[in-house]
């Protein structure tokens, strides 16, 4: 009896009265990871809201919860690269530099770097443009659309040699038809008669390379298909075994019974 009394004391003890006296290091650790829980889920809640209104073209919805996390996370690059590129699309160019700029100042990446100087090309700074296009790749050098903004800030320089050369490092990264075209239509501009024959004579190369290379994919896609279509055919429909010769004969001359007669 006394055993079972101390028992269900203990059980009371542990459901009721443990809780409540919990060392404090333990009570504040586990409140404050679910402050945290909490934190993080609000976090992702307004960045949700951010991408989907920007997405939306709801700017005002998207800027005031973009403002939302800043309030709670002054060091957040991200909110303020994302700021930035909203008030660049609405044309809202000093306060978009100010966030690119604070957005580097947090995280020196080549992403708000390259952004910054989007809007020194939008907006004629074309000086700053290049400076800002320069740090970027000196940060990241192996994005062929950096080399590109690059390239077109030169050209509004009118300096066309450096324009080339950061085209000439574009296509070296995506060998694309539409780098070479910006190189021709420099040489147009020049009136570069040569260097206008050499680049379209580049073009037509790249084209008919690339279409036969699409063909040569093309036929061994084909072939692995046909390929793939007659292993499941045998699969599914396995031959059937031949019956012998002999058998045959016998079967076919073989007399048959008479009929009952009635």
């Amino acid at each position: 009896m006394l055993g079972a009394s101390v028992l269900l004391v203990l059980c009371i003890y542990i459901i009721f009265l443990y809780p409540i006296r919990k060392p404090a290091e333990v009570r504040e650790a586990e409140e404050k990871a679910e402050r945290s829980d909490k934190y993080n889920s609000q976090m992702k809640k307004l960045w949700d809201v951010a991408q989907t209104s920007m997405k939306d073209r709801k700017p005002l919805r998207a800027e005031k919860a973009l403002l939302t996390i800043l309030k709670f996370d002054e060091k957040n690059a991200a909110a303020y690269n994302r700021l930035g590129i909203l008030y660049a699309k609405e044309q809202n160019y000093d306060e978009a530099i100010e966030c690119f700029e604070i957005a580097q100042s947090l995280d020196n990446n080549a992403s708000s770097l390259h952004n910054v100087g989007l809007i020194y090309l939008e907006t004629g700074a074309y000086e700053k443009a290049v400076m800002a296009f320069e740090q970027a790749l000196d940060l990241e050098d192996s994005v062929p659309s950096r080399h590109i903004a690059l390239s077109k800030a030169y050209e509004k320089m009118g300096q066309r040699k450096k324009a080339i050369e950061a085209l000439e490092n574009a296509y070296k990264l995506d060998h694309s038809t539409a780098t070479l075209r910006l190189m021709l239509s420099i040489y147009e501009e020049a009136e570069d008669l040569e260097m206008v024959a050499e680049t379209t004579a580049r073009i037509e190369k790249k084209i008919a390379d690339d279409n036969a290379r699409r063909a040569a994919e093309a036929t061994v896609k084909k072939n692995r298909t046909r390929h793939f279509v007659k292993k499941q055919t045998k699969i599914l429909y396995p031959k059937k075994r031949a019956v012998s010769t002999k058998k045959a004969i016998v079967t076919k001359t073989r007399p048959k019974k008479p009929g009952k007669i009635m």
